[in-house]
């Protein structure tokens, strides 16, 4: 076993190969580029050095820069995670003449599986099924229409160097043909540095069913499969082992092929023999098709690990420091279920775009979380924008299933847009129930797993906290004539939302929001929505109004107290209507952060919290605590930070 190791990578996969490294007694050094100097995996490593700037070109995919690192801190092996360097022949040659161990496959394996096209006649050879379609390498135009045609339509076009969708088009017509055709080269080049493609049948019931080998250059075993099935964008959002509706005679004719697969190039280390699946009228053994080799662990290993009891990072430590396979193909066992869903910053609905911020709030729910980032971290826009991976386990799909709902449940993100509700919507999906699982069906059903069915009760929840009412206001009671109430706005982006809140006493409230009326009644453990607790809750956090739970929700914090405000000029808190001052919570020059508690004023028998609209100074206070003030007066005004 090695003594040292040096990890040449960032995020959740350098925070889990630290892990099993700790465990083992390996010293481990990490590596990190400007925009990292304060991440997780810096501060778990026993040693870490910088190397370059925050773009990945200048620091983690530069080779000369790693090696280097490698030798100077006396690292006896590199550990590459996936991404970055981790499927490049010549890093692996690097480190080989700098006398360092690449923990994974030859350059010679990688280079094999590196061009999809080279790939699948060497697997066709091998005995491996691959999908019918055309790999040869003449690129002309019409020669390719024509391939198409002979194939039959639909067909993928896919980039012969590509990788997670990029350089890949969808053709239903031959009239379409030409088009996708040159879209697809563009992509291609600019993602890869090669234009070429190859044509391929395109299932159209297809799944994605990948399978896990391990090998050490002669031998290789097989550790079952996963379903990747569900994607968006050729990108997996929630990976399963094993998969729904697999029997015993299509696992073995899988595991066989990836097998085979891996024993064709001298596979050594772990291995993804990914396939795709008919899965019309169930799985078959004559029904999978090779379409490409990960030659590196992959982002979902931990559903395998969770069924199989294997540490696979200790397997690619052990079999890359020269011993042998850890155990034979009839040691290894299925036990159980497992799903994995990929916490991501991201905006779902304007089409699952990267998002940035800073995490004001992470907790997770109950499962095995794998993450490289903490509270108070912010997600950077240089690197991938996955937060966690949320793994569960049951005896059943229907435990593990359960289980990860409850685990996305009680995960609370703030600070940032995620795809958490998302998720939560998908595997609560009738057919991700009952397994009906394929490729097609985020795309096909987007628009409801996009918006929460229960949106008018959260959105209620976030007037509630925009408004304070949140705090325990005490003294809430209501007027003879009619019931109290104030206009409130959400912002989300561009939207704004205008609703109205109304108080009747005792904790007792009616929203108007969102197209709908929400009765909502103030209880110890929380707020009761149209006659049940809310599983949800809002808070603000970090100058935003944060709806937390299954069904997260992000709102920037408007002024409530704005009317008037231009007369009084920029920055200015003033009075929404008649009241008396009960408390100030700043002084004059004092510093604030946007939500910050400013005062606290009493009108019409309700309490209302004033807070920093923005980050700033108390330039001005016009009150002090006792004051009677008409609507309009100004209480504080906040001078915004040079």
């Amino acid at each position: 076993m090695f003594d040292k190791i040096l990890i040449a990578n960032r995020g959740e996969i350098a925070c889990r190969v630290i892990d099993t490294c700790r465990r083992l007694g390996v010293k481990t050094v990490a590596v990190y580029s400007e925009a990292d100097a304060g991440a997780r995996h810096v501060e778990m490593a026993d040693a870490a050095l910088c190397i370059g700037p925050p773009a990945p070109s200048a620091s983690y995919l530069d080779i000369g820069k790693v090696v280097a690192a490698a030798v100077e801190t006396g690292a006896q092996a590199v550990h590459p995670g996936y991404g970055f360097l981790s499927e490049n022949p010549e890093f692996v040659a690097a480190l080989d003449g700098a006398g360092v161990t690449f923990i994974g496959p030859s350059a010679e394996a990688i280079r094999a599986m590196g061009l999809k096209d080279a790939a699948k006649a060497r697997m066709e050879a091998a005995g491996v099924p691959v999908v019918p379609g055309y790999h040869g390498d003449e690129q002309d135009p019409g020669r390719l229409e024509a391939e198409a045609g002979l194939i039959g339509y639909p067909v993928l076009i896919k980039a012969v160097a590509g990788g997670g969708g990029r350089g890949m088009r969808l053709v239903e017509r031959a009239e379409d043909f030409e088009d996708a055709l040159e879209s697809a080269r563009v992509e291609a080049l600019g993602a890869f540095g090669n234009g070429d493609v190859l044509i391929e049948k395109f299932i159209e019931h297809p799944r994605h069913i990948e399978v896990q080998v391990f090998g050490d250059g002669e031998r290789a075993v097989h550790l079952f499969e996963r379903d990747c099935s569900l994607q968006r964008r050729h990108q997996k959002v929630i990976e399963e082992a094993p998969a729904p509706g697999m029997t015993e005679e299509v696992r073995a004719a899988m595991g066989e092929a990836a097998v085979k697969a891996a024993e064709a190039i001298h596979y050594k280390g772990a291995g993804t023999v990914e396939f795709i699946v008919d899965g019309a009228g169930g799985l078959r053994p004559d029904g999978f098709w090779f379409m490409e080799m990960n030659t590196r662990l992959q982002v979902e290993h931990p559903v395998t690990e969770e069924i199989t009891g294997v540490d696979l990072v200790e397997w690619q430590l052990r079999v890359a420091s020269g011993e042998p396979l850890p155990c034979a193909q009839e040691e290894l066992r299925i036990r159980g279920h497992a799903m994995e869903a990929r916490l991501y910053a991201e905006d779902v609905p304007a089409g699952f775009l990267p998002a940035t911020g800073r995490l004001e709030r992470l907790r997770f729910g109950p499962g095995r979380v794998d993450t490289g980032v903490r509270e108070g971290d912010a997600i950077s826009p240089h690197y991938d924008p996955m937060i966690a991976k949320l793994t569960c386990h049951g005896a059943t799909r229907a435990e593990a299933r359960a289980a990860l709902a409850r685990g996305l449940a009680e995960t609370e993100v703030a600070g940032v847009v995620t795809n958490l509700g998302f998720l939560g919507r998908l595997i609560d999906h009738a057919a991700f129930r009952s397994g009906d699982v394929e490729t097609g069906l985020i795309g096909r059903d987007l628009e409801g797993l996009v918006a929460p069915a229960d949106a008018p009760e959260l959105l209620a929840l976030a007037a509630l906290a925009t408004l304070g009412l949140n705090e325990g206001v005490p003294g809430e009671g209501f007027a003879l004539w009619a019931p109290l109430d104030w206009p409130v706005v959400l912002l989300s982006g561009e939207t704004r939302m205008d609703g109205r809140v109304s108080a009747y006493g005792g904790g007792a409230f009616s929203v108007a929001i969102g197209g709908a009326v929400v009765d909502c009644l103030r209880r110890p453990g929380g707020w009761q929505v149209n006659g049940r607790m809310a599983q949800a809750r809002a808070e603000v956090i970090g100058g935003q109004v944060q709806v937390l739970g299954a069904e997260p929700m992000v709102f920037t914090l408007p002024d409530p107290l704005a009317v008037g405000a231009d007369a009084a000029g920029e920055g200015a808190i003033v009075a929404p209507m008649p009241g008396v001052v009960r408390s100030l919570h700043v002084r004059q020059g004092e510093a604030v952060k946007a939500g910050d508690r400013l005062a606290v004023m009493e009108a019409m028998k309700m309490e209302h919290v004033m807070r920093a609209p923005h980050d700033g100074v108390v330039a001005e206070l016009g009150v002090a605590a006792g004051d009677q003030l008409e609507a309009g007066a100004l209480i504080v005004r906040i001078e915004a930070e040079a």
